[in-house]
């Protein structure tokens, strides 16, 4: 289900970030690249962080990062970026943020699916651990091909 949606080139791994703004703009790349989303979207996310703070940061070390489909989905995707060295977004607890997957959702019901295999992924704290550490897309794919 999940590899459907997120196919080798959106998924990246980063040395590191020097924000949390520049960590949504690399999670993001891959899905402007494909033309998943409109750019518009990365300021949509800029402004709801700004807005409402973090609420996208799920728990220690994961982040997803999304905004409205009007924000500018083109159609449903995912993105996943691994930061090696880890990202403040100012969620405490949760911080550093290593691991963001971005979702782009064109409607309400289409992405339900998606969030629920997510979330079967990170509760499974071994497979959360082995995608941080993570060395090559390959070894990202074995893992999100089991969700």
């Amino acid at each position: 289900m999940l590899q459907d949606l997120l196919p080798a080139a959106h998924i990246r791994i980063e040395p590191m970030a020097h924000d949390w703004r520049h960590a949504i703009e690399l999670a993001t790349a891959p899905l402007i690249e494909s033309g998943t989303i409109a750019p518009s979207y990365v300021e949509a996310l800029y402004r709801s962080h700004e807005a409402l703070g973090p609420y996208y940061v799920l728990g220690p070390g994961i982040a997803m990062p999304h905004a409205r489909p009007e924000d500018g989905v083109n159609r449903l995707g995912l993105g996943l970026t691994v930061i090696k060295q880890g990202v403040e977004f100012g969620s405490e607890g949760n911080d550093p943020v290593h691991l963001l997957v971005t979702l782009a959702a064109c409607d309400s019901d289409s992405h339900v699916q998606t969030i629920a295999a997510l979330a079967e992924l990170f509760m499974n704290d071994d497979d959360v651990a082995a995608l941080i550490a993570a060395v090559t897309v390959d070894d990202i794919e074995r893992i999100i091909a089991r969700y």
